[in-house]
């Protein structure tokens, strides 16, 4: 509730407005599409205030204060994101940047105090991982990864379907995800001023490219390409489906990329097996037909009992003898859109009474792993297995 508090003021009394008890302080790093949209999602919070955004591309920037403005803030601009964690007036932090950078401001943050909402995936390599889920276990930080399944309606019914017995032994996870990215000449200009030798940062340095901006996702000294994009969602979701653990041993076969100037191939088929005694594959195409949303990919559970789909709307149970009629369908309450909207709430609430968030580190980089085991496989041609004494892939 919203507390007005009232002072003598020449014998009358003068209403101010104070800021309720449980107001959050959002900054924002990295405001590009992903991370205007997500502060959007935060901002759904009444008793949230955006107080600071950094970019050091101009039009992101500009675009996020308007958006920000839209909904009643008046935020800081900073084009260094280390000063923005020296305001001490910020308390929580939204890190929306390319996933180079995601490593060292999640540790900056931690150091500076601030809470943390990061976008996935969690980092670009295991030792990498295995140093965050280090830090994570010494912070008083509340940490939430954007892996949102976790905090999806349907995928918590998912799990429960599992966990019931349901399906059986499910001894193979089956998974896809199609659409085309393919269109389209590589990117020439921006639409205004960009601090490039900021921007590639911990990254290997280039002469400016465009391209390399606005594809980043497919450049490997940025990112683990659309494999690593989508399927840190994916082998999240079969973690959390089937009560996951780290993965023994990753194996990855890929085609060439077609899109042009990038070094990642669209598409790709990754195995990863489990001490849980199941595999998971996930096979990625964006080089097929574009595909509506609620379509373009899903999720199979293949137990001796039962079989599973579960995708982005809803879920379906096929029985053994019975399968050309569900015997249960279930369907979220709103849609997948929703699952971002349910997953910053779950942050919002930890960050108000310290309680755990639903994807903190420790979980993500399991996630994280797997894909990074996955593109080490392709690299070296053969199949990766995780050395989980040592922390370490061999």
């Amino acid at each position: 509730m919203h507390r007005r508090v009232f002072l003598l003021a020449g014998g009358a009394l003068v209403a101010h407005a104070a800021s309720p008890a449980d107001e959050i302080v959002l900054g924002v790093i990295g405001s590009g599409g992903r991370g205007t949209f997500v502060m959007g999602v935060f901002q759904k919070d009444p008793a949230l205030r955006v107080g600071a955004i950094c970019d050091v591309y101009e039009p992101n920037l500009e675009n996020a204060v308007a958006t920000a403005a839209k909904a009643g803030s008046k935020p800081k601009i900073y084009r260094n994101y280390k000063e923005l964690l020296a305001d001490r007036d910020v308390q929580a932090v939204l890190i929306a940047t390319p996933e180079h950078w995601h490593y060292q401001m999640v540790l900056d943050a931690i150091a500076a105090g601030k809470d943390i909402y990061v976008e996935k995936p969690l980092c670009q390599t295991p030792e990498q991982g295995v140093k965050l889920v280090e830090a994570e276990a010494h912070t008083r930080s509340i940490i939430q990864v954007g892996m949102q399944r976790r905090s999806y309606d349907l995928y918590k019914d998912g799990r429960d379907i599992v966990a019931s017995g349901k399906l059986g032994a499910v001894r193979m996870v089956r998974s896809w995800w199609l659409n085309n990215y393919l269109g389209g000449a590589p990117a020439t200009k921006l639409d205004g001023p960009l601090d490039w030798e900021q921007w590639q940062g911990p990254a290997a340095h280039h002469p400016f490219d465009a391209n390399r901006f606005r594809q980043w996702r497919f450049y490997s000294d940025y990112a683990g390409g659309i494999l690593a994009d989508q399927g840190a969602h994916v082998f999240d979701g079969i973690h959390m489906l089937m009560n996951a653990s780290y993965p023994l041993a990753v194996n990855a076969s890929g085609g060439k990329p077609h899109k042009p100037g990038v070094d990642q191939p669209e598409s790709v088929v990754a195995i990863a097996e489990y001490p849980e005694d199941f595999l998971g594959v996930f096979s990625v195409n964006y080089a097929a037909m574009q595909y509506k949303s609620r379509n373009d990919q899903s999720n199979q559970l293949d137990g001796d009992r039962a079989r599973m789909d579960i995708g982005r709307e809803e879920l379906k149970v096929y029985l053994k003898g019975a399968e050309d009629e569900a015997a249960i369908t279930r369907k979220s309450e709103k849609g997948f859109g929703w699952a971002t909207d349910l997953h910053v709430q779950n942050f919002l609430e930890c960050v108000r009474t310290r309680k755990p968030p639903t994807a903190p580190m420790k979980l993500a980089f399991r996630a994280a792993l797997v894909v990074q085991m996955a593109n080490l496989s392709l690299k070296n041609g053969r199949r990766m297995k995780w050395d989980a004494a040592a922390r370490k892939v061999t």
